[in-house]
């Protein structure tokens, strides 16, 4: 016996199309069972290994489009300029639409380039950094609808995955709006409505930090990103058998 599903706007004579969770869940089903997703790459399951460096070039496009400007808040920095971009990942991305784009300081601020999720909404993003940091804030930026809207934050976990990312808990989960993505003036009023303060005590020594894009504004199968952006500052390390040299002359 045959089964027939509707178009979506149709309301009589046949059963519903599957929903978006069925379909996922058809993903991880037998061979032979029906709505298997054709020329979809698998979505990465962990970080197996460091990445290669990062290149910019396979993504560059025209040059990018006057920024707003930020105001930093006091006593913190942009710390993309620590970010040690050999070691940085991005599972479940887009190929054609990486990492780079969204945290990169060149890609960034251009409005025509973006990070983008592959076989469903989700992100797992892992940044580490050339020296101990403090985190203080961060920045996202992106669509309206395809914009991420539930971000959680790890601090110092390695090789996580999308298998174990709900058995560790947060250091901390943003809840984010449209007003929080899109840009709603220059200066401070821009600053208020994009910047969103961290839970400073759980991010005082950073060697790496993972982002979870859980899902997305809208609750469509893609996410985007157009920026991403840490504020904080680096942890002043003192190597001690330097200081006792030091003092012995």
């Amino acid at each position: 016996m045959y089964k027939f599903f509707s178009h979506r706007n149709s309301r009589v004579g046949f059963a519903r199309p599957p929903t978006r969770t069925r379909a996922r869940k058809a993903e991880r089903s037998p061979p032979g069972l029906p709505f298997l997703p054709a020329l979809r790459s698998p979505k990465a399951r962990s970080f197996r290994k460091p990445a290669q460096a990062m290149n910019a070039a396979s993504t560059a496009a025209a040059a990018p489009a006057p920024a707003a400007t930020v105001q930093v808040p006091r006593g913190q920095v942009d710390l993309i300029d620590f970010i040690d971009w050999t070691g940085v990942e991005c599972l479940n991305q887009d190929s054609s639409h990486s990492i780079v784009n969204a945290l990169k300081q060149s890609l960034r601020d251009d409005e025509g380039l973006y990070l983008a999720s592959d076989s469903d909404e989700q992100l797992l993003i892992y940044i580490p950094f050339m020296q101990v940091v403090k985190l203080h804030s961060a920045l996202f930026k992106g669509p309206e609808e395809e914009g991420p809207k539930t971000v959680k934050l790890f601090s110092n976990k390695e090789h996580m995955g999308f298998s174990n990312v709900n058995d560790y808990p947060p250091s901390d989960t943003l809840e984010l709006s449209s007003d929080h993505l899109i840009e709603m003036g220059l200066g401070l009023s821009f600053l208020q409505n994009k910047l969103l303060p961290l839970k400073y005590v759980k991010f005082q020594n950073v060697r790496s930090l993972t982002i979870f894009i859980e899902d997305n504004q809208s609750g469509s199968d893609v996410s985007k990103i157009h920026k991403i952006a840490l504020y904080g500052t680096t942890v002043d390390t003192t190597n001690m058998k330097d200081l006792k040299k030091i003092e012995e002359h």
